[in-house]
């Protein structure tokens, strides 16, 4: 028998209520009290905002598509939007549920953001195009609001665009990344809403996530094997691993910043790799099917992990410390 102590490990608590696949989370920003929320898209068409404590709040209601992204406001995380499969997307109030507008586009929605402070919305998906609209000013149509749409020529990705992330930091809040299915991840001045910086992957692109902590501010990209970790201001690359899986989502640690959280659609575990090495930590069993997508907590507590088989699972990054409903 091994010396070894077996490791400690609490039981995922288990978040239900979607009916359909999970494929996006974001948490929010960590509030003045130390909690947070986790917003959650679903092929169901009914994202979902739950509690730090993964309690449900309230369901979006109104889509007639999957949604396959959604995204908060910063602070107290008041506004959310969310792209959908219906041709469209949409802005939220997160206090009522109550839908404020609607944006129609002429194909899917993949990917929105957010600014900050809410006034700033991007959108891309299978358009091919990248759209900013102002929602400063309450619009009485989509086009009142829309302040720029490229258009045929005007970017340069071929393929759809999967995910676009934009800046919130000091130095980045007028940055926007795009990254389409071609292997083209590309950088944008918000002001200018031109092109700034090209890198071309390895591999396939498979998803892009915004990731922010004592590091700074980084996009996390999955492609192929590889694991991408870059700064969001520069566009430098500051770490890159070829994993043995084909990771679905990466989420880096916000406060120790010494691992981080992959997601895999070839099975149902969500692992754990050490951010200098890559090499493999932990193994998180649970899921009853490929993980899409996973989030750390903004205080590196928790990783949440979505899955085809409708669940959300939040697993304890510090076994055996009283934390929420591990207390």
């Amino acid at each position: 028998m091994s010396g070894e102590a077996p490791s400690l490990r609490s039981a995922p608590l288990t978040c239900h209520g979607h009916t359909r696949p999970v494929v996006h989370l974001e948490h929010s920003d960590k509030q003045d009290d130390g909690t947070y929320m986790l917003l959650s898209s679903c092929k169901d068409g009914s994202p979902m905002l739950r509690d730090w404590l993964g309690d449900w709040v309230g369901t979006f209601l109104g889509h007639k598509g999957a949604v396959w992204s959604a995204k908060m406001s910063g602070g107290e995380a008041a506004r959310a939007a969310t792209g959908s499969a219906d041709f469209s997307a949409k802005f939220w109030d997160t206090y009522t549920g109550e839908c404020l507008h609607t944006f129609a586009h002429s194909h899917i929605v993949r990917s929105v953001a957010l600014d900050a402070d809410a006034q700033k919305l991007l959108t891309a998906g299978n358009e091919k195009k990248l759209r900013l609209f102002d929602l400063g000013k309450p619009p009485t149509d989509a086009a009142g609001a829309q302040l720029f749409r490229t258009n045929d020529a005007g970017t340069t990705h071929e393929g759809l665009i999967r995910s676009v992330v934009l800046g919130r930091g000091v130095d980045t809040a007028q940055t926007i990344v795009t990254a389409s299915e071609d292997k083209l991840i590309q950088w944008w001045d918000l002001r200018t809403m031109e092109p700034v910086h090209d890198m071309v992957l390895d591999a396939p692109f498979v998803s892009m996530e915004r990731c922010v902590g004592s590091f700074g501010e980084y996009v996390t990209i999955a492609a192929g094997h590889d694991a991408w970790f870059v700064d969001l201001g520069t566009h430098e690359v500051v770490q890159k691993h070829t994993l043995d899986i084909t990771p679905s989502s990466i989420s880096l640690h916000p406060t120790s910043a010494d691992a981080f959280v992959a997601g895999c659609t070839a099975d149902e575990w969500v692992r754990m790799f050490d951010y200098s090495t890559g090499q493999e930590r932990d193994l998180y069993k649970g899921h009853h099917g490929p993980v899409h997508c996973v989030s750390y907590s903004p205080d590196g507590e928790v990783a949440a992990s979505g899955s085809e088989d409708g669940t959300i699972r939040l697993w304890q990054t510090n076994p055996g410390k009283k934390y929420g409903l591990w207390s």
